[in-house]
């Protein structure tokens, strides 16, 4: 007996010398014997060897109150051990960056997971226009190490120090360090925020130097699963 066609050899578990690979566009694969890794809870699909698992909710205290009063929680795991570890959020697809003493400014629903060599913290996002707002929240990553977000669907990275750049707050997923970011009001005012309206009054103004990454979705984290209360980060969740 025996079973025919591609699909075992089209599938087959890639290859890579790096820490973390992509095992197709919607599928991060991790090589654990490089150290423990944080990831999003729920976001294991399958390992092989001995890896273990470790809630540890939104991190620590500090970053617990921090998440109950911002509303920008991302509750990770610690992942330990041997083996090969296979991550995945909801089939959105999966970016990965490597930092070398930088610093992300990531949208909490966006982040899969990244080394444990990262600090990471939930930061307000120092905007001028932010106070209106109720206040914009993001999960700052920084240090040497890997890092994985998801987009829903192929992003752009922007160069915003080639040109004035603008975006919906729902599609913006991170920007770079070096990347200033502001609130702006569209010019249609009142009229825009009523039934009839562009659906655009409020979009974010980036400058400075660095790369901002768009999604082509207006919702932010692609459709993934939120855990218990609300999570924010967007203006559209705020305003929504």
């Amino acid at each position: 007996m025996a079973v025919h066609g591609s699909l075992f050899r089209d599938f087959h578990e890639t290859t890579s010398p790096d820490p973390f690979s992509n095992q197709n566009k919607k599928l991060l694969k991790i090589q654990m014997s490089y150290g423990p890794v944080w990831a999003k809870n729920g976001s294991m699909v399958a390992y092989q060897g001995d890896v273990r698992f470790e809630n540890k909710g939104a991190g620590g205290l500090g970053k617990m109150f921090k998440s109950a009063v911002t509303g920008e929680g991302v509750d990770m795991m610690q992942c330990t051990g041997q083996g090969d570890l296979f991550l995945a959020d909801n089939a959105n697809d999966v970016q990965i960056l490597h930092l070398e003493d930088d610093a992300l400014s990531v949208n909490g629903r966006n982040v899969l997971a990244f080394s444990a060599s990262i600090a990471w913290d939930i930061h307000r996002l120092q905007a001028r226009g932010a106070a209106m707002t109720g206040g914009l929240y993001n999960v700052s990553l920084r240090g040497t190490g890997f890092v994985a977000v998801t987009t829903d669907g192929e992003p752009v990275a922007l160069d915003v120090a080639s040109a004035p750049t603008f975006a919906d707050a729902q599609a913006v997923v991170l920007w770079t360090a070096g990347v200033s970011s502001d609130i702006r009001v569209s010019t249609g005012g009142l009229k825009s925020m009523v039934r009839g309206g562009t659906g655009e009054t409020f979009q974010m103004a980036f400058g400075g130097q660095g790369h901002v990454l768009v999604q082509p979705s207006e919702s932010v984290g692609g459709g993934g699963q939120q855990s218990g209360g609300k999570s924010g980060g967007g203006l559209g969740d705020l305003f929504g």
